[in-house]
């Protein structure tokens, strides 16, 4: 009897190796290596569905556009992540942490499509009916037109999708889902790539939007191969602290829409609610003016959400101060330390520098650099600032402050929540027109506005 060919498959990375190899050569990862059985491949006579391929190059010319490429959920903070809607024939990868809410948020989505009358299919791999019931019961989700199953085969999925033909399909999860022509266990790199490859083709030849649930890492990657995420055509992430009650759903990537757009969810009993408006939901919590705290607009995608930055610098009792940074780069808050003791002669090599963003958000545009300086400041000094203005605004590493971009969109945000003034860049200033009600402060260098907030 002949002996089955078989290779060595990182499960990190798909790095493929005759034998088996202590460290990746492709992500330098240790101990990664499983065996696994050579797969013939398929002739090319007929496609991974087993139909016959009609695909025939055409010239772009000729090509029909659909008139409607999307449909909207009904949610709108989450049509607003995808770009206005779900692309007919997309596939979508919801990635996050554990009891985040990817099945919950994607169970309500499918329920919202139900109830316009679109027959949508929930694939569960990881409950039993039962479970799911339990779970739609919960989230008051109640619709004839939502049909449940819980199947692990990816061929008995493949046929359930093409006898019902549904408008929506959601795997849960795709780690779960196992190909009987694999010898590989359900979950390896081998059985992902392999489940996700057929799911893509489906959707693409019967232009229906398929969501993959995604397990992560520790880390907080999507687990599985790399080439996951560069099949598919969407790529969330649902991100939140198990001590908060919000979730920010954010797209890492989207071939049809911007991927810096994020949608703000409430975590409540009967489930993940949409928040209209997270300026607001953010700032909740400030109630007393306290040394230290700021409010600073920020932009996420198009949308403008004023979040509030808070420090606390206290001596040191080791040698080497500390700089914790939780929501914002710890290594910018560094260098606009650094910025600090040399264009405003503060002296903070013997204090340690403690910074969050209030809810958990975290922000990464170099917007935030004028309100870290203004918190850190206030903490120093002890000097609390006017809790009416908000600040915004890039700095350099000669102690210039630089313009953003959309500067406009974040001053009317201010002024619709209350707040009476605005320090911002020179350059800003000259460019935002016609917001009545509130004062702007141009600044050009840190040092004048320090001046200016106190």
């Amino acid at each position: 009897m002949a002996k089955a060919k078989t290779q060595f498959v990182c499960q990190s990375c798909g790095y493929q190796a005759p034998k088996w190899l202590g460290r990746c050569p492709g992500c330098q990862e240790w101990n990664t290596f499983v065996e696994e059985r050579v797969i013939e491949e398929r002739t090319p006579e007929r496609d991974i569905l087993g139909f016959e391929s009609e695909a025939v190059p055409t010239p772009v010319t000729e090509i029909v556009a659909e008139e409607k490429g999307r449909f909207q959920i009904g949610i709108s903070e989450f049509d607003r992540v995808l770009g206005g809607g779900i692309v007919f024939g997309s596939v979508i990868l919801v990635g996050g942490d554990p009891g985040i809410g990817k099945s919950t948020l994607l169970l309500q989505v499918m329920n919202c499509l139900a109830s316009k009358g679109k027959k949508v299919l929930y694939i569960s791999g990881e409950e039993s009916l039962q479970q799911s019931k339990m779970r739609a019961d919960r989230l008051g989700v109640s619709s004839e037109h939502l049909f449940v199953v819980s199947e692990t085969s990816l061929e008995k999925i493949l046929q359930d999708i093409q006898s019902l033909r549904p408008s929506t399909v959601v795997v849960d999860s795709i780690q779960t889902i196992y190909s009987s022509e694999l010898p590989s266990t359900p979950g390896s790199i081998t059985q992902v790539r392999e489940a996700s490859s057929r799911l893509l083709y489906l959707a693409k030849h019967l232009s229906i939007p398929i969501f993959l649930i995604g397990h992560v890492t520790k880390e907080g990657f999507i687990a599985g191969p790399k080439v996951l995420e560069h099949m598919v055509d969407t790529v969330l992430y649902i991100e939140g602290e198990a001590n908060h009650a919000f979730r920010i759903l954010r797209a890492v990537k989207n071939r049809f829409g911007s991927t810096n757009e994020i949608g703000v969810f409430e975590m409540k009993g009967s489930g993940l609610v949409e928040v209209i408006s997270p300026s607001e939901f953010f700032l909740s919590g400030r109630t007393q003016p306290a040394s230290g705290s700021v409010v600073m607009p920020s932009i996420e995608g198009s949308r403008p959400i004023l979040i509030e930055l808070q420090a606390l610098v206290v001596p040191t009792n080791f040698g080497v101060p500390r700089r914790t940074a939780q929501g914002v780069d710890a290594n910018r808050v560094s260098l606009l330390v650094a910025v600090m003791e040399k264009r405003l002669g503060v002296h903070l090599n013997n204090q340690d520098i403690f910074l969050n963003i209030a809810g958990g958000m975290k922000v990464e545009e170099p917007g935030a650099d004028l309100g870290v300086i203004a918190a850190i400041s206030s903490s120093f000094q002890d000097k609390v600032i006017d809790p009416e203005m908000a600040v915004f605004g890039e700095v350099g590493l000669g102690g210039e402050v630089r313009g953003v971009s959309q500067p406009e969109v974040r001053v009317k945000e201010a002024a619709r929540l209350g707040f009476k003034r605005i320090l911002l860049p020179k350059p800003n200033q000259e460019k935002v027109k016609g917001v009545k009600g509130i004062e702007l402060i141009g600044v050009r260098t840190v040092g004048e506005a320090v001046e200016k907030l106190f």
